[in-house]
């Protein structure tokens, strides 16, 4: 009697035990295979493009699958994430593109006009027969440096204007003095010469009169 409901107590155990463990096991089997997947299909874990640039993810897959579709799909989570772009040639939504270039066995993604919402978890997936393989890539989003005006920056901005000013104004000073300078001194020449030309007059009728 013993030895039966050592055994029921151990059946029990190990049915409870293989209740919860199952998920756990589920769970980790999926990772290790996403993981072996991965192997298969590359790219960066972060790409980062300034606000209104643009950017470009490159993502490599082995030669075996360049017969496939590969298509860039946005969601945080990849079975709900919706598809942006795919192959085969080349389609392009309003600002994103994907090229395959099946030679080198690479797809790339293209994303321009960057902007704030653009920030995001996107996949990089070749569609094959029963579980597509995939890889996620964070876009980041850097923003555009803001340059606030301080007081002191209109304090300077303000004297640099006033001592502009107050040069032109001197340099226009200075060049009034010489021109009124040089008027000066070519009136002096011309009255000068008109004092001397009745003297010069006066000694030609001079000699006139002697030698008569």
């Amino acid at each position: 009697m013993i030895f039966i409901r050592t055994m029921k107590t151990s059946g029990i155990s190990l049915g409870f035990f293989n209740v919860f463990s199952a998920p756990f096991l589920c769970l980790f089997w999926l990772r290790a295979k996403h993981s072996v997947d991965s192997v298969r299909l590359s790219a960066p874990e972060v790409v980062t493009g300034a606000y209104g640039g643009s950017l470009t993810v490159p993502c490599q897959y082995r030669n075996k699958y360049r017969e496939y579709t590969k298509y860039w799909c946005r969601g945080p989570i990849y079975e709900l994430c919706d598809i942006v772009v795919k192959t085969p040639r080349g389609r392009s939504s309003d600002r994103t593109s994907i090229a395959d270039d099946k030679i080198a066995g690479v797809f790339t993604v293209t994303m321009s006009s960057l902007r704030e919402s653009d920030e995001d978890t996107y996949w990089c997936v070749l569609a094959r027969p029963g579980r597509n393989v995939y890889t996620g890539v964070r876009i980041h989003v850097s923003q555009p440096a803001i340059t606030t005006t301080t007081p002191t920056t209109i304090l300077e901005r303000y004297e640099m204007s006033w001592w502009a000013t107050l040069r032109w104004i001197v340099f226009i000073l200075m060049l009034c003095c010489l021109v009124s300078t040089h008027i000066t001194v070519w009136r002096i020449k011309i009255a000068r010469k008109k004092r001397q030309q009745p003297q010069v007059q006066y000694e030609n009728s001079n000699i006139y009169c002697i030698s008569e």
